[in-house]
């Protein structure tokens, strides 16, 4: 967290970022299973340390499965939180459960957005991929949940239909749904920032977001936009020493417009 501290603030480009947690998977008496969960980063870690750095933000993550769901959603708002992360794929979060009403409905008492992964997710060993499939998601939306939808939902197909559609269609339907574009820049996703960015059905519901770690590895590259960017401008981005500020001037020269990296800070509960 220092590390990450240290890079934000040698940074030209960006003022804070939100360090995200991510809880585990919960069994079917609400506790946390950790025989069955490959990382965990628990919000109490995570909300200590934050809170030793301006430029930091709290990220939390609450499976709403766990039985003291709604008090650590107090707990994580009174400690700061500026939303409420999900990879439902991997924390076996069904996101259309009715059981979860009294969660989302405490989720805009705070004025907690949901950002939750959606689309396919290769980094852990096993996924449950249809769990992050954007109809999934009409439950929260129609109670009026701000829901932020990760990577426009890059790879994977359902019934037959590329999750990224499934996705934009919605977007005509609720007002409430964003979506952002970390890790659209990444070797495995060439094409989908073009995408995202030509698509109206996008305009206007996209934010910034970096996919740290991943940013800082040889998954993202100027160079493999060779398509897009000279070579000038692929040295001047490879030079850029400072990750962030990396991220930022290569997504700037494939076209993303400034009101993207604006928008994040509107959809974070205010703190």
């Amino acid at each position: 967290v220092g590390q990450i501290a240290a890079q934000v603030a040698q940074s030209t480009s960006i003022h804070q970022a939100v360090v995200l947690a991510l809880d585990g998977v919960v069994d079917e008496h609400g506790q946390l299973d950790l025989g069955s969960t490959e990382v965990y980063v628990p919000n109490e870690f995570l909300a200590r340390e934050v809170a030793r750095y301006p430029q930091l933000l709290f990220g939390a993550s609450i499976n709403p499965y766990r039985q003291d769901a709604l008090a650590r959603m107090d707990a994580c708002a009174a400690q700061g939180a500026v939303l409420v992360k999900w990879i439902p794929s991997i924390m076996r979060i069904n996101p259309a459960d009715e059981r979860l009403i009294p969660f989302y409905e405490h989720l805009k008492r705070h004025q907690l957005p949901l950002l939750t992964h959606t689309g396919q997710e290769r980094s852990f060993t096993h996924a449950q991929d249809e769990l992050c499939d954007p109809e999934r998601l009409r439950l929260p939306l129609r109670l009026g949940v701000t829901v932020i939808a990760a990577h426009i939902a890059s790879t994977g197909n359902l019934d037959g239909e590329r999750q990224t559609d499934r996705l934009a269609r919605m977007m005509a339907e609720f007002p409430n749904l964003y979506s952002e574009i970390s890790s659209l820049t990444q070797a495995n996703k060439l094409g989908y920032l073009g995408e995202a960015l030509t698509r109206t059905e996008f305009d206007g519901r996209l934010c910034y977001g970096s996919d740290f770690p991943l940013i800082n590895t040889a998954l993202v590259s100027p160079w493999l936009f060779g398509h897009r960017l000279t070579a000038a401008q692929a040295v001047r981005i490879d030079s850029v020493t400072n990750t962030w500020d990396r991220d930022i001037a290569l997504k700037q020269a494939l076209g993303v417009p400034p009101e993207v990296f604006s928008r994040t800070a509107t959809l974070l509960a205010p703190r």
